[in-house]
């Protein structure tokens, strides 16, 4: 390092230190800080003073400390290892860092993310002597059963390919290299460098037409979320937040999931881990750790570290996405992320916004979301990739109105709105079906092979939506003067909107089937539903009471429908016909008994 790199501290604020004679430091440089080379970030130059965010505790640090500049803005490795691993908010390999330094991290830990000692088979797809540009696919590597990664040009390299060739290597030995025209000459490797805050670029942005299937029946059925989308999950302590990540994390249909923690209690973090070694994967039937990456930062470690740990996630997932992966990213929550940039922006003295955020928080929450989507990702062979992000938000006292909340709510295209109420009545998910909304609904139908089973599921979706709505106007009534006060048809209507919240909206995330349900097993539970509705009308206008029509034995194989396994998710529809013949017994009680006899 250049004299000119170096700094001396002359103040600390918690995780904030400013050091001088920073010259010729550039913002978001990587800085080592006081003797133990903490890590930090630059955020603010005045002249040769620089404000560092330090990614970890700074007890002990004082003024007349040294400050090194890498001048280098904060990167992730990118490449083989990365699925099935777990690191801190700055990339750190947790795993690792307990069998080098035990169960708490040392303060200066620096373990590259990317193992050093594993070679990993790499096999061309390319030939020597190509013109070659950033994002062109040079080979594969093999990393788990469920994920091939390619092994692609850095972007803003293009020249000759020369010397590649199959081989076992690790992630820093040359694979080969491009010569420019000018004679410069970059070596290729496994792995590449890519800084956290700036976006990977893609080719050309897509319409996200394809809807992302969770299993999740009131999120498929409703409020369905697309390859490319963006979603928020809003709601007060104990409406069950992080069971709806953990949910969509186990069951999304993509082919790489990126998991991040930001902030969120230890236990929660520790259900994740020790629970999703030893999930299968529904689609493969292998373990779900073989498609997942996780970034675990929980609320005891530094503050700084939260800001960073959703880019260093939302960039591992770019870097699969550029692949041609469907890529899921969770991110709970983003209100801790959002307290982190307070907490930060408070030590920096900077002028507060509402609520204490600082001005930019509309800006950084927009263009982090701005990072998803379905693109035609850059270089040959041309492929389409797709980065959904789906981030949970802790609004104090669940008060929607929190800036936090309508900031997000700005920029993203999916809303699940978790309430109270319906956690306190014990119904989960708790997304309020009148409150929630959902702009991908029109690809709904294209979730279908037989896309009349497709535009039949979007109508269903769109009359049960009209009977709950209906319900919540009459429900009022009803508490006052009682049921009788309104029509048959309307009691009707209260009952199967009630079968609606209970038998398909309602799912128990601990039950080995009802915790993820194919698409086609929700068209038939919604179908059974339905046609118990249009049938119990017919029945009332010929004279049957509703009272009969309730009681029917069926009404309990059609709340148990959920439960049946999906191998043999055909006795579903099946129910229709039980349906048909109970009723055809209320016409007809007499004759119906002398034919059992």
């Amino acid at each position: 390092m250049s004299e000119l790199s170096k700094g001396t501290i002359i103040k600390v604020a918690g995780p904030v230190v400013v050091a001088k004679d920073m010259v010729g430091a550039r913002m978001y440089d990587v800085v080592r800080v006081g003797s133990e080379n903490l890590i930090g970030e630059i955020v603010e130059l005045h002249g040769d003073l620089a404000s560092i965010q330090v990614y970890e505790d700074t007890v002990g640090i004082g003024p007349g400390e040294e400050v090194v500049n890498t001048g280098a803005p904060l990167s992730v490795e990118l490449g083989p290892g990365l699925i099935s691993s777990i690191y801190d908010g700055i990339q750190r390999p947790l795993n690792a860092l307990v069998e080098a330094q035990g169960s708490n991290i040392l303060r200066g830990s620096d373990i590259p993310g990317l193992r050093r000692d594993i070679k990993w088979p790499f096999k061309p797809i390319i030939e020597n002597g190509t013109k070659v540009s950033g994002g062109d696919i040079l080979g594969e590597v093999r990393e788990t059963t469920l994920v091939t990664q390619k092994i692609m040009v850095p972007p803003r390299v293009s020249g000759t390919l020369e010397g590649l060739k199959e081989g076992e290597y690790t992630v820093d030995e040359v694979i080969g290299v491009v010569v420019a025209e000018d004679g410069r000459r970059t070596d290729l490797k496994l792995m590449q460098k890519w800084p956290v805050r700036r976006p990977r670029p893609g080719k050309t942005r897509l319409a996200p037409d394809q809807v992302l299937v969770t299993g999740q029946r009131v999120i498929d059925a409703f409020f369905p979320l697309s390859q490319g989308g963006t979603a928020c999950v809003p709601g007060p302590f104990g409406t069950g937040k992080t069971v709806v990540q953990h949910q969509l994390a186990k069951w999304v249909d993509a082919d790489v999931v990126i998991y991040v923690g930001c902030g969120e209690r230890g236990n929660e973090m520790t259900d994740v881990l020790l629970e999703f070694p030893e999930l299968l994967d529904p689609h493969s039937g292998e373990p779900l750790m073989k498609r997942v990456v996780m970034v675990a930062n929980t609320s005891d470690m530094p503050v700084a570290a939260r800001e960073a740990s959703v880019y260093t996630g939302i960039t591992m997932a770019e870097y699969f996405r550029d692949m041609g992966y469907s890529v899921a990213m969770m991110a709970d929550s983003t209100s801790r992320w959002a307290e982190a940039m307070r907490e930060i922006s408070t030590r920096l003295e900077e002028m507060p916004a509402e609520e204490g955020y600082p001005a930019y928080l509309g800006a950084r929450i927009a263009s982090f979301y701005e990072r998803a989507g379905k693109v035609i990702c850059q270089g040959a062979p041309e492929r389409t990739g797709a980065l959904s992000i789906i981030g949970a938000v802790s609004p104090p006292g669940g008060d929607l109105s929190d800036s936090v909340v309508q900031a997000t709510l700005h920029v993203v295209k999916v809303f699940w709105s978790l309430q109270g109420r319906l956690a306190q009545q014990r119904h989960f998910p708790a997304i309020d079906w009148l409150t929630s909304y959902s702009f991908y609904k029109e690809y709904l139908p294209g979730c279908f092979e037989d896309k009349d089973r497709g535009a039949e599921f979007a109508a269903m979706t769109r009359y049960a939506m009209g009977l709950l709505e209906q319900e919540s106007q009459l429900v009022e009534i009803v508490r006052l003067v009682g049921a009788e006060s309104i029509s048959a048809n309307d009691r009707m209507s209260m009952e199967t909107a009630k079968s609606i919240r209970e038998d398909f909206l309602h799912q128990n995330a601990f039950h080995k089937v009802d915790t993820f349900t194919p698409i086609d097993k929700q068209f038939d539970m919604m179908k059974v539903i339905l046609h118990f509705h249009k049938q119990g009308l017919a029945a009332i206008e010929n004279g049957i009471e509703t009272a009969a029509i309730f009681a029917l034995p069926v009404r309990e194989e059609i709340a148990r429908a959920k439960y049946i396994p999906d191998t043999e998710a055909g006795a579903i529809i099946g129910i229709t016909d039980t349906i048909d013949k109970q009723m055809k017994a209320l016409y007809a009680p007499e004759a119906q008994a002398a034919d059992t006899r």
